[in-house]
């Protein structure tokens, strides 16, 4: 069972829509897939068309309850989440062994599934601390744009030291591309940008700008059922197989 977190510091890189969208590309290949939403937006949970949600992962985190999976599909479940989850930054100081609660979570659905992916909120506080010491890797999408990796020193260093005290095995696996307008002249050089530092992390596959893909979440379903033919759905098939092969 391999448990990947994905993430990034700032807001609107596409990273619950690659979750949600390698989550549903991975299920097509017949991979057993659970997605955890941690993230107290709740896009991903409403993105796969879950809203109002009675109980969410804040349940579980309060209560050391298990899981709330729901079923979206033969190979794909989700454990959603809900604005309660604000609070659990806070709730979250005070308890004994605060970093690893999503791991111990995660014990009672060992072997149940081939990949787990993990929705963290765009900041760097304590639940994604929880999503980085249960994962085996990371999985960071960075948007096309001159300031997409401002601040990646400090998640880096972030992912460093969660390695160092907590998660000695964890990596990171990838990093990929999206929002690409192939157009623009300043997208190959944004690109060349960023594998000069992160150098063979770069998957080579990027995420177009696409509409399909936003259309698909205010549907509630994913771009592979939404607009199988899309940029979108090509793009994110592509960044799935590279996955099955690189992770």
């Amino acid at each position: 069972m391999k448990i990947i977190a994905v993430i990034n510091h700032k807001g609107g890189t596409g990273k619950t829509t690659s979750t949600l969208n390698i989550g549903a590309g991975l299920a097509r290949a017949n991979k057993r897939t659970l997605l955890i939403d941690i993230d107290p937006q709740s896009n991903l949970t409403e993105g796969l068309g879950f809203r109002d949600v009675k109980v969410s992962i804040y349940d579980s985190i309060k209560n050391d309850s298990p899981l709330p999976i729901e079923n979206i599909s033969e190979y794909l479940d989700i454990v959603p989440s809900s604005l309660d989850l604000l609070g659990a930054e806070i709730e979250l100081v005070s308890r004994l062994g605060r970093e690893t609660i999503l791991k111990r979570l995660l014990k009672a659905v060992d072997g149940k599934y081939d990949y787990i992916l993990i929705d963290c909120a765009p900041a760097l506080g304590m639940l994604t601390v929880n999503a980085l010491v249960a994962a085996d890797t990371v999985l960071i999408p960075l948007e096309a744009e001159y300031f997409a990796y401002r601040g990646i020193d400090r998640l880096v260093s972030i992912i460093s030291d969660v390695r160092t005290h907590y998660n000695e095995n964890l990596t990171i696996g990838g990093v990929f591309i999206t929002k690409i307008n192939p157009r623009r002249v300043i997208t190959e050089q944004i690109t060349e940008s960023i594998k000069k530092y992160f150098n063979d992390k770069l998957f080579d596959t990027s995420i177009r700008v696409n509409v399909a893909l936003i259309e698909a979440q205010l549907k509630g379903v994913d771009v592979f059922e939404y607009a199988p033919l899309s940029n979108g759905a090509v793009d994110y098939e592509n960044l799935t197989q590279e996955i099955l092969v690189k992770l």
